[in-house]
């Protein structure tokens, strides 16, 4: 079944893309569906993009529904433990 359940917000941060150069991404795009190569029924999909620099700037990631728990988690924790000086 289908989802059809996006999520987009913007970002600022930097992707390492095809060809092994980095952009600028400024689009964050989540949903949950049918992966593409994933070997899983669905996948949590996150797209990071840079739309002005055309489809090639964008990194897609798709995780089970357990890594992006997982995921989610370490990323809390990453930022919980720096002091909260970097990351206002």
């Amino acid at each position: 079944m289908c989802t059809y359940l996006t999520v987009r917000t913007d970002i600022d941060g930097s992707a390492k893309g095809p060809g092994g150069q980095w952009f600028h991404v400024t689009d964050g795009v989540v949903y949950f569906d049918h992966p593409v190569h994933a070997m899983a029924d669905h996948t949590l999909n996150i797209d990071f993009a840079s739309p002005k620099d055309g489809p090639g700037a964008r990194v897609a990631v798709e995780l089970t529904a357990a890594s992006a728990r997982t995921l989610m988690e370490a990323i809390r924790t990453a930022l919980d433990a720096a002091p909260a000086e970097l990351t206002a």
